[in-house]
């Protein structure tokens, strides 16, 4: 039963991590692994640690969500914006974007949203000159990653306090 326990404690970690990277399974990860240990563990002792695992999954949705949305606004980013931070995101991840041959998917995840706000911004704002058009771009840009970046901070938080419930939750019945 310690061995389990100590399993599931690697994928809980390995679900921290996952909140803060994107493309990595996150709060789901940990909420599995609580699931696993209720199912083996009969659910005695963990419906704190349950509820607040399903909480988390739901504020980190709303999160990723309201993070990009507020780093987009403070930016002034349009739509176009954000869907080529999307754009890029995918591109990024599967290693699609020609200037990555180094760094696999994390690198890319990292740079290609960031490029694909600059040229969706770039592409809408076609009635600016050149100079001032390059400069809301890139500033829309760094303003969806900045947010998208706080968000997964804010997600990692999150997932560490799950992770900690559930070890203050647990960890007497393991050790008797």
């Amino acid at each position: 039963m310690v061995i389990i326990y100590w399993l599931l404690l690697i994928v809980m970690l390995v679900g921290v991590a996952g909140a803060v990277i994107p493309g990595l399974p996150g709060s789901s990860l940990i909420l599995a692994a609580i699931l696993v240990w209720g199912l083996i563990h009969g659910f005695s002792g963990i419906g704190f640690a349950l509820g607040i695992a399903i909480l988390v999954l739901l504020l980190s949705t709303l999160i990723d969500f309201l993070a990009t949305y507020w780093g987009a606004k403070q930016s002034g980013a349009s739509k176009w914006g954000q869907i080529g931070c999307f754009i890029g995101l995918a591109l990024g991840f599967f290693g699609l974007l020609p200037a990555l041959p180094f760094g696999g998917p994390l690198l890319g995840m990292l740079i290609g949203p960031f490029f694909g706000a600059v040229v969706g911004e770039f592409l809408y704002r076609q009635d600016l000159e050149f100079a001032q058009r390059a400069k809301l771009s890139v500033k829309a840009g760094i303003g969806i990653v900045v947010g998208t970046v706080v968000g997964n901070i804010i997600q990692g938080i999150l997932a560490i306090a799950t992770v900690i419930v559930f070890l203050v939750s647990t960890w007497p019945t393991v050790q008797s």
